[in-house]
């Protein structure tokens, strides 16, 4: 018997699972969420940095020749190490029993993890397609042991492929339909921004009157940033679950972004005046996603998708450039100086924001390339070998600013790419600080159909029909309800018995004065079917109060937990999600039930 069959008999033949204590709770919305009592008063900041000349990675440093300023101020190291490719062995994954998940990140033991994404949001149709294509062919020649994911972010982020070293089975996962190009449901699939202004141009050329060219403008304009609101709120959210997701895997985290424009700013002084042109509005979520992405050590390699770039009036491939298509500009050269002007800047600016979330990240940008092969080669290479530097600042934090850091390396001429600030929050706030992300969105969140696991909470769940012999042979199950939606299920039915082990060294904790642990916790199932309709869903809330003896306990153990849900027959996706009230953390994973008969 294996070490979770064995914890969980014995738990459940104690009668010890928390089933009963779910059934009492309210359901979580009446709990409210309990702020920590211990702060820390020190603040530990990690830095990882690449160290490059003309390209080739420097090695063999030492902790003395590294100085690392904050706000101007040198700061003292307190640890040191390097990472090298293949200096570190591979460990084999327990293989779980049968019916048994869990949401712990599989993944090879090395110097640093690759994840490429492919985003189709931001992308059109013909460039995913051509990146793709090169994907394809780099997949087939990618070095043996290279741990590496695939996403894709449409209207969410999706996971292609978990981490694994296979070439083959990386090459089936860029091949599949789940990787393969789609339309975004909100780009305009051209790139100047005089493409959006076709109509107020068509009217403008028959003669229309001055308010008629204007209503039409206007809309034109209001049509732009309906589509430009909805690209950078779905770009973000994906970025928050992927951070979220690549949270629990230790190590540096090499983010290959291939995408056709980036539309949010990362320059983190625009970020804090919250005065960023057209991104006003989102200066609090790109904080918060700054912060994401540079606490799970994400560094961003961004990758222009649409390649080698030229203005419209000289592309050969652009049959609707404006010197092709109106009167004017054919005849007018200052028409087409201004329409090649507008595409520049767009050019610019977006590959301004590409260098800044590169720069913010420790990562680097490629773009003007049609070798996208090369790209994702570069970018695996560069940060592969790197530094990680610890330290704690001089000064006590208690604000929600941005602290800019500087790192100097003696001895030569070298290039270096490291995060370069970090934001700090009021912990005096606890979970009411404004970095704190709503507890609703965090369940919601994990609880999306296809979105990847999230891994800040690490539990693992067998997932049984109530009619198995061993549910039978076990104890009784509580009579509670096995679901919101389940009055509402038509035709056959199974119920499913999901027992979890949750690690209970993840949550936040509040320690009263004679050692006991306190926290609340909110444990969801949700039952989807192939096309993502919610079919039914469970929600208790629980609260943990561990005396010392059961605390030691229970850290050998994990938390043990029991719940049940009612599914139709066909096939079922069934999402788990565990939410730490006082941490603002969640864990969750998707597993596919065999049908129901």
């Amino acid at each position: 018997m294996n070490r979770f069959q064995h914890t969980l008999s014995a738990l459940i033949s104690g009668t010890v699972l928390l089933t009963a204590a779910f059934a009492a709770a309210a359901p979580q919305q009446d709990v409210p969420p309990v702020p920590p009592v211990i702060h820390s008063e020190t603040n530990l900041v990690l830095i990882d940095t690449v160290v490059t000349e003309k390209g080739a990675p420097i090695h063999g440093l030492d902790k003395s020749k590294f100085h690392l300023f904050e706000d101007g101020k040198e700061q003292t190291i307190t640890s040191f190490e390097e990472h090298r490719p293949g200096t570190e062995t591979p460990s084999a994954s327990e293989p779980l029993p049968p019916y048994v998940y869990s949401n712990k990140p599989r993944y090879p033991s090395t110097a640093a993890v690759n994840v490429l994404l492919l985003d189709g949001l931001n992308t059109s149709v013909q460039d995913q397609a051509r990146s793709r294509a090169q994907m394809i062919e780099y997949m087939g020649k990618i070095p043996a042991g290279t741990p590496l994911a695939i996403f894709t972010l449409g209207s969410q982020l999706r996971l292609v492929q978990g981490f694994t070293a296979d070439p083959p089975a990386l090459l089936a996962a860029i091949k599949s339909a789940r990787a393969g190009a789609s339309p975004s449901p909100v780009l305009e699939s051209a790139l100047s921004a005089g493409d959006n202004t076709a109509a107020s141009t068509a009217f403008t050329s028959v003669g229309a009157t001055p308010a008629a060219i204007e209503a039409v403008q206007e809309f034109e304009s209001n049509t732009a940033a309906f589509q430009m609101d909805i690209r950078v709120q779905t770009t973000l959210e994906g970025l928050t679950r992927l951070s979220r997701y690549l949270n629990g895997i230790p190590g540096r985290k090499n983010l290959i972004w291939f995408s056709g424009s980036f539309p949010v700013s990362f320059d983190p002084e625009k970020v804090q005046g919250g005065s960023f042109s057209t991104m006003t509005d989102y200066s609090d979520a790109v904080r918060k996603t700054t912060v994401l992405l540079t606490a799970a050590r994400i560094a961003v390699y961004p990758v222009d998708a649409r390649g080698l770039l030229n203005v419209q009036s000289v592309d050969a491939s652009n049959q609707s450039a404006p010197c092709r298509t109106t009167p004017t500009c054919q005849s007018d050269g200052g028409s087409i100086a201004t329409a090649d002007q507008g595409v520049l800047t767009a050019i610019v600016d977006e590959h301004t924001s590409m260098e800044e979330l590169a720069t913010e990240t420790g990562g680097r940008a490629f773009t003007n390339t049609n070798d996208f092969k090369q790209a994702v080669a570069g970018a695996i290479d560069h940060g592969g070998s790197y530094y990680t530097i610890t330290y704690t600042p001089t000064s006590k934090h208690t604000d929600e600013t941005y602290h800019k850091l500087k790192l100097k390396v003696d001895g030569g001429p070298y290039s270096l790419a490291y995060r370069h600030g970090y934001f700090t929050n009021d912990r005096s706030k606890g979970t009411k600080g404004k970095d704190t992300i709503p507890q609703s969105s965090l369940m919601l969140e994990a609880t999306r159909r296809g979105a990847p696991p999230a891994t800040q909470i690490l539990f693992q769940s067998r997932i049984l029909p109530a009619d198995d012999p061993e549910i039978v042979a076990g104890p009784k199950l509580v009579s509670e309800q096995t679901g919101e939606l389940t009055k509402s299920l038509k035709g056959p039915t199974r119920r499913y018995v999901v027992d979890s082990l949750l690690d209970a060294h993840d949550f936040a904790y509040t320690v009263a004065p004679d050692g006991t642990r306190q926290d609340q916790v909110e444990m969801t199932l949700v039952g989807y079917d192939a096309d993502g309709k919610r079919l039914n869903y469970v929600d208790r809330g629980l609260a943990l109060n561990f005396a010392p003896d059961l605390y030691a306990k229970r850290l050998q153990t994990g938390i043990p937990l029991r719940m049940a849900i009612d599914l139709p027959s066909g096939p079922v996706f069934l999402r788990i999600a565990v939410r730490d009230v006082n941490g603002s953390k969640v864990g969750s994973l998707e597993v596919p039930l065999p049908t129901a008969k």
